[in-house]
């Protein structure tokens, strides 16, 4: 990341914008078999951006932590993020702005980041400010049992984790067992230990004998004990030790543990032999997989395995050395005895307090790193899932397949309304009659298109399907089918929701129609689901539900908001999404429409009960007003217009205005807050805002900027390059846009293959089903879907802009594989990724 002139350039308009560099992102952060690289962070502060909070805020946070580190920095080398942007991010946060507002109108303010890593940020934003509560109350703790001193207390606001927080208190705790040092201390040896650092020439250990110390020999251990709980708890130490292990080999290993030996021996147990892979299992710290982590967690916890952390001894003896020479040396000539002392004590700390610590330390962030990596492909997953292009104007046949009940049917408009639900035993005796059933269904409705459910029957329902269409039994329609997940479909046929919606309808049958709504609009259908139960990632249950959930629903509000809604047909469930609203305020939109009919304009939004100045500034801009669907509407319009064209908001609030006309700006991504900008920009191009979308106008547009440079043009209108290049996006845009069309469809086929057709070596094309922490499923359509390993999806086989870890291959991209190999018996189908069709 350089500094480029443009800085300079807004340093000298004195803009609260100046200096601000573009982020750009780095390929050499892909890497499959090595850790993440982190991202390197950019210059210094520049002149112009803010470095700091607000001095009210910066006082409030201070007051809320009160630990000596500093927020800002800490953060920052915790996230690899610039202070500046943490700063700017923060504030954001605090000031209620969603995550979805931030990445869209406040690009410049982030230094261009997306979604996920502010969520990054904000979550260890979240963590830090949870460890200064944890201090706090601990202090308190201590306080109260009397055993708080001034040094204890600088220890514990010094701590940087949760881990260092518990290895610091863990002694005090009630309940645990008086440790050795304190009961040393409680003996009086803490003047006697001091004595040993500061002036061990004057130490004489047979003073030290009295009653509960007999010998000169338990004086010296006693003391022993004092010394190595300071040195287990010295920060310096602490930091010192950790650097050792960074430049050693440090590795875990796993082994079968002995009980489930012993259970295998006397019965076969299945859960047991899933863990075979790490029975013998070692493996460097900084190389081992997420994956890899996550199973040696389970097979722990189920005590199918053993788990340790191995540390070389050369740690070991470059620690007691360091100490012993370096931060724990005595300060002046001492005899052998207390040499001795000194000795002892640092050996004892490593082996009875620093190795456990560092044990614990490294099994808490190798879990946490790989929760982390567990749930960013989660939300990865369903992001794509969401964003999957819509299969619109054609009407289709949902199935949902079953044996003994049946298939289930539900045809549906090309505006998801249900036409027809039906029963058909594909299955069974009497197959021709029911395939006259579903030929004439077909025709009834010119339905063209079918989508099967993944679930139980599916091969062969979906064998019966191509067996009609290679009989052209449909003709003369061109019939085609897709297979589709059904992953969740059950769950939401019986939910409230479901029965609210098709109150009329069989549980089955709404199955069958949530599955044909997954394909017309995967986006507006799968946020009723619970995204958990979407069938997307792998080791949900061994993350935090907490973090897996408050991430999924991020990732879904992001979506719906990015998409947009039309506040004029939108359904109150996919209303509640969308960036700044919930269920109160949704429900109140959808009642002030249904009372006062269509909105026309987004001003109108503030006359709704609910809507503040904040909740309108996040949501806006994510809400459109179709003109399609007003002149649908015949004109029914907003009923309530005043003479003068403007409706006023009283009833014990401040009177709102709003206009009652149509604002051409607002069917598109361009916030209100920047339209007085999109309008002058208008006037400079010599355009106007009912020609929006049109090629008239795009022609303006293109001419202007190619003759002037975007920064320019953002200098004469007065707003900022990123501001005007969404407005530009927005006036350029053909009516109607939506950003899903970048993303592939649902693939449908009009014939079957089966895996004994494949054979090793054949290059075939399919779409990416899920993507695990291990490597990617892909549908190649033979009804399972095969397994390309990470360790064959390289740098050199993904576009440039795929060329991230986490950006590598997600649900529903088109990919180029060829066969490695097939196992029919046990369902397995190798693959070697090729390329990414584009």
């Amino acid at each position: 990341m350089s500094e480029s002139h443009e800085a300079n350039r807004w340093a000298d308009e004195g803009t609260s914008l100046a200096g601000y560099t573009l982020k750009k992102e780095e390929e050499e952060d892909f890497t499959f078999d090595e850790p993440c690289l982190k991202k390197q962070k950019t210059s210094s502060a520049c002149l112009g951006h803010p470095t700091s909070l607000p001095s009210s805020e910066s006082q409030v946070l201070r007051n809320e932590l009160n630990m000596t580190w500093d927020m800002m920095e800490l953060l920052s080398t915790l996230t690899c993020v610039e202070r500046w942007v943490c700063v700017n991010i923060i504030t954001l946060l605090r000031e209620e702005n969603t995550v979805p507002f931030i990445v869209r109108y406040r690009k410049e303010m982030i230094n261009h980041m997306d979604a996920d890593a502010i969520r990054d940020v904000q979550l260890v934003f979240e963590e830090l400010c949870s460890l200064a509560k944890k201090t706090q109350s601990v202090i308190q703790t201590l306080k109260k049992d009397g055993v708080l001193t001034a040094e204890l207390e600088q220890n514990l606001r010094s701590c940087r984790s949760a881990d260092e927080l518990d290895h610091v208190y863990s002694p005090y705790k009630k309940g645990s067992k008086l440790t050795k040092a304190r009961r040393a201390k409680a003996l009086g040896l803490e003047v006697a230990a001091s004595a040993v650092l500061n002036t061990p020439h004057t130490l004489d250990l047979r003073t030290w004998v009295k009653p509960g110390l007999s010998s000169v020999e338990e004086v010296a251990t006693g003391v022993e004990h004092i010394l190595a709980d300071m040195i287990a708890k010295d920060p310096e130490t602490l930091t010192h030790v950790k650097t050792l292990c960074e430049n050693s080999f440090v590795s875990i290993q796993s082994s079968v543990s002995k009980s489930a030996l012993k259970e295998r021996e006397q019965k076969s147990v299945q859960d047991i032999d899933k863990f075979h892979l790490y029975f013998d299992f070692t493996c460097n710290i900084q190389r081992i997989q997420p994956h890899q982590t996550l199973a040696i967690n389970r097979g722990e916890s189920l005590k199918i395995l053993t788990v340790k952390v191995n540390i070389p001894d050369r740690v070991k003896s470059d620690f007691t050395r360091w100490c012993i020479n370096n931060r724990w040396r005595l300060k002046t000539n001492a005899r052998e005895d207390v040499h001795a002392i000194i000795r002892k004590a640092v050996e004892d700390s490593y082996k009875r307090l620093v190795l456990p610590f560092l044990t614990r330390s490294y099994r808490t962030k190798l879990t946490s790193a790989a929760e982390k990596e567990s749930i960013a492909m989660f939300v990865r997953n369903l992001r794509q899932r969401l964003l999957v292009c819509p299969v619109r104007g054609c009407v289709i046949m949902g199935v949902d397949p079953g044996f003994r009940h049946g298939c289930k049917l539900a045809i549906l408009s090309p505006t998801s309304q249900v036409l027809h639900t039906d029963v058909v035993y594909l299955h069974n005796s009497g197959q021709q009659k029911e395939a006259d059933k579903l030929r004439h269904l077909m025709i009834k409705y010119s339905c063209t298109r079918i989508v099967i459910g993944n679930g139980t029957a599916c091969r062969e329902t979906e064998s019966f399907f191509a067996d009609l269409i290679s009989r052209r039994c449909f003709h003369p329609l061109d019939v085609s089918y897709c297979i589709t997940n059904e992953a969740g479909a059950s769950i939401y046929s019986v939910s409230p929701e479901a029965v609210k919606e098709m109150p009329d309808l069989d549980p089955n049958l709404r199955s069958a129609v949530s599955i044909g709504r997954r394909v017309q609009d995967p986006l507006a259908e799968l946020v009723k689901i619970d995204p958990k139960h979407i069938g997307i990632g792998t080791y949900q249950h061994d993350v935090s539900g907490g973090a897996l959930k408050a991430a999924l629903d991020s990732v879904v509000q992001e979506c719906v908001s990015f998409v947009g809604v039309d506040i004029n047909i939108c359904s109150e469930t996919l209303m509640r999404l969308v960036a700044g609203l919930n269920a109160g305020r949704a429900r109140h939109i959808v009642e002030w429409r249904e009372q006062n009919g269509l909105f026309i304009n987004r001003e109108q939004l503030k006359l709704v009960k609910g809507m503040g100045p904040k909740t309108y500034q996040q949501c806006a801009g994510f809400i459109r007003i179709n003109p399609q669907t007003l002149h649908r509407s015949n004109g029914e319009g907003f009923l309530g217009l005043g003479s003068e064209g403007t409706v006023s908001k009283g009833k014990g609030k401040t009177c709102v205005n709003v206009p009652a006309s149509f604002n051409p700006l607002d069917q598109t991504c361009i916030h209100p807050e920047s339209y007085h900008v999109a309008q002058r920009f208008l006037s400079l191009v010599g355009g106007s805002a009912d020609h929006i979308g049109s090629l008239v106008l795009r022609q303006c547009v293109e001419s202007k900027v190619s003759t002037s440079s975007v920064e320019e043009l953002a200098r004469t209108v007065d707003t900022t390059p990123e501001t005007l290049k969404l407005i530009i996006d927005g006036l350029t845009q053909p009516p109607g846009f939506d950003i899903r069309q970048n993303f592939g469809q649902a693939d449908f086929k009009q014939g079957i293959v089966s895996m004994n057709d494949l054979r090793v070596g054949a290059v075939l094309t399919g779409r990416v089903d899920n993507t695990t922490l291990f490597g990617a499923f892909v549908d190649i359509g033979v009804g399972r879907a095969g397994l390309i390993h990470k360790s064959n999806i390289t740098l050199d086989k993904l576009p440039v802009s795929q060329r991230r870890r986490s950006l590598a291959l997600g649900p529903g991209e088109r990919v180029e594989v060829r066969v490695l190999n097939v196992d029919t018996q046990r369902g397995r189908i190798g693959l070697d990724l090729i390329r990414v069709l584009q």
